[in-house]
């Protein structure tokens, strides 16, 4: 595979597009602790891109900089080719990045439809006081806002939990009611953190059908962060990897599979 600035062809046939985001030179500090240093790949439009290492590599670092929680001292973010200045969490969702996390971070009190319904709130443009009045545009938003959230509840097969508090739900479960919220706000590029995690066999198939189906019928871009090889080896098109803060290993599936580096970071002789 070679990609280029217009993109490239998936063994599968499948059309990549040009660079969404780059991420150029990064080294991110927490004090006198270097969390990620000099680490330079892009996300490409329509793929599916994994972000891998052992434990510690400064995975969720690098996701947290993608998504706008940390900005790095060093280096640059850009976003369709602009360099994306320091901005808010919010601000970037704004620019349509969604995000799930490691920990699950679900209204456990709420419905599975309140749940997802707040991955609306970028998409709410009417005042407070029209919401509660519940008039005119706020009305009409309001019912656009439930058809989508109705349409991707059906998408994920969630329907009969619907009204169910997220709380009674098993983990699996709430995992699919996370990405339902995400996937609310319609991104263009949706970030997940280990969505495998913790899960049993039958419950990361589903997840992992879930997943390329949202790559596939909505088009939407995806960058995860996976321990799972298996699930990284058959669900991504590129992979990054890193290990103590760098960047080891960038390449297709087969590419990374076959790099002695990662090779020996993996099993852990690299660090004798």
């Amino acid at each position: 595979m070679t990609t280029n600035d217009i993109g490239y062809v998936t063994a599968d046939g499948r059309q990549i597009g040009g660079v969404m985001m780059e991420m150029k030179n990064i080294t991110l500090k927490f004090g006198g602790v270097v969390a990620i240093k000099d680490i330079s790949f892009d996300i490409r439009e329509g793929e599916i891109r994994a972000i891998i290492g052992p434990n510690g590599a400064g995975k969720s670092s690098m996701l947290n900089v993608i998504s706008g929680f940390y900005n790095p001292q060093e280096g640059d973010v850009l976003f369709h080719g602009k360099k994306r200045p320091q901005m808010r969490p919010y601000k970037v969702a704004q620019q349509g990045i969604a995000r799930t996390f490691q920990n699950i971070a679900l209204f456990e009190g709420m419905s599975v439809l309140d749940n997802v319904m707040t991955g609306r709130l970028t998409h709410m443009k009417s005042s407070l006081i029209s919401q509660a009045i519940w008039w005119g545009k706020a009305q009409a938003e309001e019912v656009a806002n439930r058809e989508k959230v109705e349409e991707i509840i059906d998408f994920l097969e969630i329907q009969s939990i619907r009204k169910t508090p997220v709380g009674r739900l098993p983990y699996g479960l709430k995992k699919r009611v996370e990405l339902a919220r995400a996937l609310a706000a319609e991104p263009k590029l949706l970030l997940l953190d280990e969505p495998m995690a913790g899960m049993n066999v039958e419950e990361k198939e589903d997840m992992s059908r879930f997943i390329l189906d949202v790559n596939d019928e909505f088009g939407t871009t995806i960058a995860l962060i996976e321990h799972d090889m298996g699930v990284v080896m058959d669900l991504s098109d590129r992979v990054v990897v890193m290990d103590y803060g760098k960047k080891i290993g960038d390449g297709t599936p087969e590419e990374v599979r076959n790099n002695q580096e990662v090779i020996d970071a993996y099993l852990g002789v690299s660090h004798d």
